[in-house]
């Protein structure tokens, strides 16, 4: 039976790259999102294309939103046993300019974000013998991203936490690992090079450039390294963090 994947910010961008990619491979695919309209037409595609998924409403910031929207894919499509911690946010700022209320938001959605999905679902993957976690990290907890400090502060406690949640339910059968983006071609990066006061295609013309392959990611980039760790194959591997960047990063 094909096992069921609950993908957070599943419906644009990366995330529904994610779901679209699983949904491909097989997966039944919980396309769990803030926009709900947004996740039935991600799922929807994935109908479309000969696989089965269902949207869900959930905010990550709100731990019984987070419990709601599970217990709603458990009576639709079964058990969570691939968790992608993929929903985020950020804006650019030097950290000078940041407030407080700005570090709650960015922790709450991409840090704690993903602790009340792992919180939620890993107990019963663990109880069942079998699971796969795999965080959205960023290159930017890995290198650090200039206009990003809280978010990359986020991003390597994303990073850490799962190495550590790793070593805890190691012999339970499931796994934690990290998949890093780099700069990749979505509507929020072409949003951002639109709001930077510069040439939008100067903007993404310059990120280009500093990639040694010479183009942007595409969010089914990314999606391909999540499927593999969600995958039977990856049995062996956890705690791990992997950059899809282009050779941009090389930590």
């Amino acid at each position: 039976m094909s096992r069921i994947a609950f993908v957070t910010g599943g419906a644009q961008g990366i995330g529904a790259g994610i779901s679209e990619t699983l949904g491909a491979h097989g997966f039944r695919v919980a396309v769990a999102d803030l926009n709900l309209d947004a996740a039935k037409e991600t799922s929807d595609r994935i109908v479309k294309a000969g696989g089965e998924a269902i949207a869900v409403h959930v905010d990550v910031t709100d731990t019984q939103s987070v419990r709601g929207a599970v217990k709603t894919v458990i009576a639709e499509l079964g058990e969570v046993e691939i968790a992608v911690n993929n929903a985020g946010w950020d804006d650019f700022m030097p950290f000078v300019k940041t407030t407080e209320d700005f570090w709650n938001r960015i922790l709450d959605i991409n840090f704690k974000g993903a602790l009340r999905v792992c919180h939620t679902v890993v107990p019963g993957m663990a109880e069942r013998g079998f699971g796969r976690v795999i965080n959205i990290g960023s290159d930017a907890g890995r290198v650090g991203s200039s206009l990003e400090a809280v978010y990359s502060g986020a991003k390597g406690g994303i990073i850490a936490f799962g190495k550590t949640l790793a070593r805890e339910v190691a012999t339970k059968g499931v796994t934690v690992n990290t998949v890093c983006p780099g700069p990749t071609d979505t509507p929020a990066l072409r949003k951002f090079a639109d709001a930077s006061g510069q040439d939008a295609d100067k903007v993404l013309g310059g990120m280009t450039r500093s990639v040694p392959m010479k183009r942007l990611a595409q969010p089914s980039d990314i999606a391909a390294a999540v499927a593999f760790f969600a995958s039977d194959a990856a049995e062996y591997i956890t705690g791990q963090t992997l950059s899809v960047s282009g050779g941009l990063t090389m930590a």
